[in-house]
C-alpha cells in the first residue's frame, strides 16, 4: 500500500497431538503455521505503520508511527476454548442450534459445511440490514442479496425446505437474541429484518424451486457457461451457486463463457437504456413547477412515515401528475400512504417559504441536505430549503436545479393516486394536484364553457 510497513501475524497452536497428519489428506506432508490441517489458526496481526511509499519506490519514514492491530473476536474465542471450530463458540452455537431445529440435522459430518455457510451468511445479513443495507443489484445491496440467496440454497439442501420464514426464525433466535442489548433491540429491529428476509428469501425460494427443476433436466452435455448465465438472468442464480449445485453432477462450468455472456447482456442493457425516456420535467409550466416542489415534500414525508431508508431513484413530472420512484424494502400500507398525503398537505397548508441558496456541495450535504445524485452536481450547488427558517427550522432540504414555487401554499392540495412495486425494493408513487385546473392554462381553457 501507499502507507504501511512490516507486519507480524499471530497464530494459535492447538497442539500437535490433536492434529496428526496420519490417515488424512496431509499424510507425509510437513506441518507448518500455514498448514491447512487445522492445528494452527491465525487469530490476529499487527501492521507496523512505519513508511510512506514514494513515487520512485523508496520508503520515507512517517512522522508519526503506530501499530495497527487487527484481531478476530470469534477466532480468539475459539483459541480460548481450545477448539479451532469457531462455530462451536458461544457467538455461533445459538445459530447452529436453530439450524439444527429447522433442518432436523445435527452439526456433524457432511452437515457441518452447509450449516457453517448458513450461520455465517445469515449473521452477516442481519447486521447489514440493521445498518440500513437492503438487497439490490449494486454494491453492498448485491452482497447482501448473495448472502441471503446462498443461505437459502444451503438451508434447502439440508432439508430446511423453501419456507422463507425459516430464515427469520434463525435470524431472531440465533443472531438477534445472541446480541440483544448490544447491537439489537428486537422489539424495534425484528420487523425490518424479518420483512427483508421474508421478501428476498421468499422471492428467491420460488426462483430456486424452478431453477432446481431446470438443473435436474440438464446433463453434462447441456450445462455450459451460457446455461449458467441463463440461470442467472432468469432465476437470479449467482454463478457460484450454480457451480455448487452442478458440482454434485461432476460438472465444471466454463467461467470465461459465462463472463462473455454477461458482458454481452450489459452491452444490450446499455443500448436499451440510451433510448429510454430518463424522466425529469416535461416543461417549466406552473403545474409542473408546483408538482416539482411537491416532490421535495413527498420524499421527506415518505422518510418520516416509512423510515430513513427511503431514497429517490428517479422522477418524471408532467402537468397532470408527478411520478416518483423510490427505494424501500417494504410496501407502504394504505394507512401509511394516508399519513404521507396528510403530512404533505399539512406542510402545504402551513405555507412554508421555499428558500434558494448557493452553497458548497460538501457543506450542503454535511448540513443535512439530501442529494441522491450528488455525483452529477458541480462544486457549487443550488439548495432549496422548505421551512420557516432555512438555517435551523426546516422540513426539507435538497440539492436541486429545477423550478420551484416561492412558498408551499402555492402548490394547492395534493392526492396520492397509486403506489406500486416496479422492481426489487423499488416502488413508484403517483401524486396529482387535487385541482389540476388551478394555475394550468391548458386545463382552464378546456373547462370554460363556449359562448
Amino acid at each position: 500500500g501507499e502507507i504501511g510497513g512490516p507486519d507480524s501475524e499471530m497464530f494459535y497452536d492447538f497442539g500437535a497431538e490433536l492434529f496428526t497428519h496420519e490417515n488424512s489428506i496431509f499424510k507425509n506432508q510437513p506441518c507448518h503455521v500455514n498448514c491447512d490441517c487445522g492445528r494452527f489458526m491465525e487469530i490476529g496481526n499487527s501492521v507496523f505503520m512505519q513508511y510512506e511509499k514514494q513515487p520512485d519506490g523508496s520508503f520515507k519514514p512517517l512522522p508519526k508511527q503506530n501499530v495497527d492491530f487487527g484481531g478476530g473476536l470469534e477466532r480468539i474465542a475459539a483459541a480460548a476454548h481450545g477448539d479451532p471450530d469457531v462455530f462451536t463458540t458461544d457467538l455461533f452455537t445459538p445459530i447452529i442450534e436453530e439450524i439444527e431445529i429447522v433442518t432436523g440435522k445435527k452439526y456433524e459430518g457432511d452437515a457441518k459445511p452447509p450449516m457453517r455457510v448458513i450461520a455465517d451468511h445469515l449473521k452477516a445479513a442481519v447486521f447489514l440490514i440493521k445498518n440500513e443495507v437492503y438487497p439490490s443489484n449494486k454494491t453492498q445491496g448485491y452482497f447482501l442479496r448473495r448472502l441471503i440467496r446462498r443461505a437459502t440454497v444451503k438451508l434447502h439442501q439440508l432439508g430446511g425446505g423453501l419456507d422463507a420464514n425459516n430464515l427469520s426464525t434463525i435470524a431472531d433466535r440465533g443472531v438477534m437474541r445472541t446480541y440483544e442489548g448490544i447491537y439489537f433491540d428486537r422489539s424495534i429491529d425484528k420487523e425490518k429484518i424479518f420483512t427483508v428476509l421474508k421478501e428476498e428469501g421468499g422471492k428467491f425460494s420460488k426462483a430456486l424451486d424452478k431453477g432446481l427443476r431446470q438443473i435436474e433436466r440438464l446433463d453434462k452435455t447441456t450445462i455450459t457457461g451460457k446455461t449458467a448465465f441463463d440461470l442467472f438472468q432468469t432465476y437470479g442464480f449467482p454463478m457460484e451457486i450454480t457451480e455448487e449445485l452442478v458440482k454434485e453432477k461432476g460438472i465444471t462450468i466454463d467461467r470465461a463463457l459465462f463472463r462473455a455472456e454477461f458482458k454481452k447482456h450489459q452491452e444490450l442493457s446499455r443500448t436499451a437504456s440510451a433510448g429510454m425516456f430518463k424522466g425529469g420535467l416535461a416543461d417549466h409550466s406552473q403545474s409542473v413547477t408546483k408538482l416539482h416542489t411537491a416532490t421535495h415534500l413527498l420524499q421527506k414525508s415518505l422518510q418520516t412515515v416509512l423510515g430513513d431508508f427511503v431514497r429517490q431513484e428517479g422522477s418524471n413530472i408532467t402537468a397532470e401528475r408527478l411520478r416518483f420512484d423510490y427505494h424501500s424494502p417494504v410496501a407502504p400500507t394504505p394507512e401509511q400512504l394516508a399519513k404521507v398525503a396528510d403530512l404533505i398537505n399539512q406542510k402545504i397548508t402551513e405555507n412554508l417559504p421555499v428558500t434558494k441558496t448557493i452553497e458548497s456541495k460538501d457543506e450542503a450535504i454535511a448540513s443535512g441536505a439530501m442529494a441522491f445524485f450528488k455525483e452529477n452536481y458541480p462544486e457549487k450547488v443550488s439548495v432549496y430549503t422548505i421551512g420557516k427558517d432555512p438555517g435551523v427550522d426546516w422540513f426539507s432540504k435538497e440539492l436541486c436545479g429545477g423550478p420551484h414555487v416561492n412558498s408551499t401554499g402555492e402548490i394547492g392540495a395534493v392526492t396520492i393516486k397509486k403506489d406500486e412495486s416496479i422492481g426489487a425494493n423499488v416502488r413508484r408513487i403517483y401524486v396529482m394536484l387535487k385541482d389540476p385546473a388551478h394555475g394550468n392554462q391548458k386545463h382552464t381553457r378546456q373547462n370554460k364553457p363556449k359562448r
